[in-house]
């Protein structure tokens, strides 16, 4: 159980090499890893546009940043060159289909790098976030400020020197403010715009996000926006606890479809770990992930539409949304957080009856999207509403790093599961659907025929379900059967072991994807050989979304940028953890 070195796969190398010479090395990854580069700080700008504008390279898509603090790390492991931080740019060419890590070594003083905002503008929040929870200096930054915790908060909590139990009092003085909130006004212009906070009681905010709009009449002149009323670090908490441990924590995150998110985190490990799951699990895990993605669209489509003020759309939505939680209440004994998912497989097997209780799901789930389809999509009041508010052109889709369905609403046919298929997903045939309007009707057209196709998928794994086990049968990351526990010295030593240890994952790193409901959905993990996570860096796929909405809401009106909040589905449990 170890994972082993592979040959780099670069194929841009001479091409590289002729640019950057040796300025950038390549690394030599996991098989299951994606491709990584290392370059300094220095040579960083320079490598970034590189890897954006030579055609050989084309990776136009910024995905991720993910810190990590090496100071704790044994020292087989710690870094030759002594450094302590790691700034690791997770970027995607559309063109090529390839993923490529982008590294940066940093040391304990003074961690500084160039921003990247001028080369991909969607590493804007995601360099906050960094400089916020790890400390890492962004020289250029437009707005290099505190994201995820308050103005009153010292220090940076995901470096491994931070005192878990410290707490910091958010006094009023301490709340975050908004170049808008904060600014007084002039009081040539006070007769022509004033300043509204939409958020977070207002109710198409649904409860935690924020937005500062600078309003003239109803037209938005300027706006931004802020996150961090929900804020759990789900990373910090899953470097005190085992991998398996780990899981409930992943339900929170998105939580209309949370087994995508149990499921992505543990692949990844299976990944660092070089485990095949069976082909039982692999099918229930894939038509779990289905039946999660047509809940997390029910809920999309049905809460933007009550913010749109068409009521009746809700209770088609949330009935078959109802159902679905049956059937994963009869697998996991629980509804909203499932904690299903298990490395090696799930926490039990399916029920008996699951193939028919799950075909019986599909022709009420499609009645329901018949009628919201009935009701929406040719009525002339959701045209006025929908149809070209919330624009995103196909340039901007990616500039600020969008995935999932509200890329392919601007015309980028790039989905996880049919681009590097993963579980069962390369066993079945289904479309990508995807519009070139960019607007929140065309969002909301990809959504619904995203449902049909999933239910396509569901439909052709129901056909040839597996028999067989649900689990792998290494009891080194899977509980031995109780029989072999009480009767085998073996077993009870797996037992004790996994129980008192947890799964030892080989030391080392992953980036891992899949496609969540609302995008590409990645994890960053490290291991130091422990039973317990180094790092987890989840990359959540409404992220940018969301830092995105302000541009995107700039010089429409105040009801346009309703429509567009919903049709983007900002999860706020996903969006700051």
């Amino acid at each position: 159980m170890s994972a082993t070195l592979a040959p780099p796969s670069i194929s841009f190398g001479p091409v590289l090499e002729q640019k950057l010479g040796k300025r950038v090395t390549v690394e030599q990854r996991p098989g299951a890893d994606i491709p990584t580069l290392v370059t300094d700080a220095v040579t960083l700008k320079e490598a970034a546009l590189f890897l954006r504008d030579d055609p050989a390279t084309a990776y136009d898509l910024f995905l991720d940043l993910a810190s990590v603090d090496n100071s704790k790390l044994p020292g087989n492991l710690a870094p030759k060159d002594g450094s302590r931080f790691q700034a690791n740019y997770i970027l995607y060419s559309t063109r090529r289909n390839e993923h490529l890590r982008l590294r940066v070594n940093l040391p304990a003083k003074d961690p500084a790098v160039p921003t990247l905002t001028g080369v991909w503008p969607a590493a804007n929040w995601f360099e906050r976030e960094a400089w916020d929870l790890m400390g890492i200096r962004f020289e250029g930054h437009p707005n290099l400020q505190r994201l995820l915790t308050h103005n009153g908060f010292v220090g940076h909590a995901l470096r491994k020197d931070y005192d878990k139990s410290q707490r910091w009092l958010c006094t009023e003085e301490d709340l975050l403010q908004t170049e808008l909130a904060a600014r007084t006004d002039d009081p040539e212009d006070m007769f022509e715009t004033m300043t509204l906070n939409f958020g977070p009681s207002h109710p198409t905010t649904h409860g935690t996000l924020r937005v500062v709009m600078r309003v003239d009449g109803e037209k938005i002149v300027a706006a931004e926006s802020e996150c961090g009323y929900l804020h759990r670090c789900f990373e910090k908490m899953s470097e005190t606890h085992t991998w398996v441990q780990v899981v409930p924590y992943t339900d929170r995150l998105n939580y209309c479809s949370p087994m995508i998110n149990g499921n992505g985190y543990v692949r990844g490990v299976e990944q660092m770990l070089g485990i095949e799951v069976p082909p039982r699990a692999k099918a229930a895990r894939t038509v779990l992930n289905e039946f999660s993605r047509i809940m997390d669209h029910l809920v999309c489509i049905g809460a933007n539409l009550v913010d749109l003020g068409a009521l009746t759309n809700f209770w088609y939505a949330f009935q078959p949304r109802e159902e679905i939680y049956g059937l994963l209440e009869a697998c996991c004994g629980a509804r909203l957080t499932s904690s299903y998912a298990r490395i090696g497989g799930l926490a039990k097997d399916v029920p008996d009856n699951f193939v028919e209780w799950s075909r019986a799901l599909l022709p009420g789930i499609r009645e329901k999207i018949a009628d919201i389809d009935g009701l929406i999509t040719k009525n002339k009041i959701a045209w006025n509403r929908m149809r070209g508010t919330g624009y995103v052109s196909k340039e901007n889709a990616i500039a600020w790093g969008f995935t999932g369905p509200c890329l392919r609403a601007s015309g980028v046919a790039y989905d996880v599961r049919k681009d590097k298929p993963y579980e069962m997903y390369g066993d079945v045939d289904f479309d990508v659907p995807i519009s070139t309007d960019g607007d929140n009707f065309a969002r909301y057209l990809v959504r619904m025929e995203e449902m049909r196709q999933s239910m396509r998928i569901i439909e052709q794994l129901l056909a040839r379900f597996p028999k067989g086990p649900i689990n792998s049968d290494d009891y080194r990351v899977i509980l031995p059967p109780k029989e072999m526990v009480y009767n085998e010295m073996e077993g009870l030593i797996y037992h004790f072991k996994l129980v008192f240890e947890g799964v030892k994952v080989p030391a080392g790193e992953i980036y891992s994807f899949t496609e969540g409901a609302n995008g590409e959905l990645g994890y960053s993990l490290v291991s130091d050989g422990s039973g317990f996570p180094y790092r987890v860096k989840v990359r959540p796929p409404c992220f940018p979304l969301f830092a995105s909405f302000e541009h995107i809401i700039k010089g429409s009106m105040v009801s346009d940028a309703v429509a567009t909040l919903g049709a983007l589905n900002i999860i706020a449990g996903e969006l700051d953890r």
